[in-house]
């Protein structure tokens, strides 16, 4: 991807060139909150540049034409987000059975299978299921968000500053448990984080955006392990 686009922060937001192929994990420096919504907007279809190309899978995004086209082409990502709304008033097994069916007053047998091992996969565990979202930690309800991007099947997820609310302890752990469904899954990621401790249990490649210019470079300060 190649990009310029005024999305009305205090810059416009410019990514020179940005590719990552099947497999890939890239952590991208240099972006705030607003950045990153924007990026991530941008490399799903939600919206299209205002200059520049944005090509998933071989088609631009400028192309899909149609609201059944773009949900398709949605379900090759995994959002992981604090944007992404949880029903704090249910269960997390209610939570977590939302991307697969409306039907959760009794949610079906095979659902609750489904959202299982969703539990147990990223480390929520199947016994909590009956707990309300209300009564989790800030770092469990990280994980909430990560099964339910892992739900749709994704083929790459996309993190927007998923460590800001974490101590360093709970980043690192969060972070190892990524690489290890990861590698399970054959997922790619673009993370986008300022955290250290998250970053540095990622591994992958780390690039810093120039904001001025667009470009991404390793970082030439700070995060010396990279």
């Amino acid at each position: 991807m190649c990009i310029r686009d005024s999305y009305g922060g205090l810059r416009p937001l410019r990514v020179n060139a940005l590719q990552l192929q099947a497999g890939e994990r890239l952590t991208l420096r240099g972006l705030d909150a607003q950045a990153a919504e924007m990026l991530s907007l941008l490399i799903t279809g939600a919206a299209v540049p205002d200059e520049g190309v944005v090509t998933v899978a071989g088609r631009k995004t400028t192309d899909i034409a149609t609201d059944t086209e773009w949900l398709v082409s949605l379900d090759l990502f995994g959002l992981v987000s604090a944007r992404a709304v949880l029903l704090d008033t249910l269960t997390l097994e209610a939570n977590l059975a939302l991307p697969f069916t409306l039907s959760i007053d009794p949610i079906p047998e095979e659902v609750r299978r489904a959202v299982a091992d969703l539990a147990d996969e990223v480390g929520l565990g199947r016994e909590r299921l009956a707990a309300s979202v209300h009564s989790l930690s800030a770092a469990d309800r990280v994980r909430v968000h990560l099964a339910r991007a892992l739900a749709v099947a994704p083929k790459m997820l996309i993190l927007e500053h998923v460590t800001a609310p974490l101590a360093p302890d709970e980043a690192t752990r969060l972070g190892l448990a990524l690489t290890t469904i990861a590698d399970d899954r054959g997922l790619s990621w673009i993370a986008i984080s300022e955290d250290d401790a998250f970053v540095a249990a990622l591994g992958g490649t780390v690039l810093a955006l120039e904001p001025g210019t667009g470009d991404l470079q390793p970082p030439t300060q700070g995060w010396t392990s990279w």
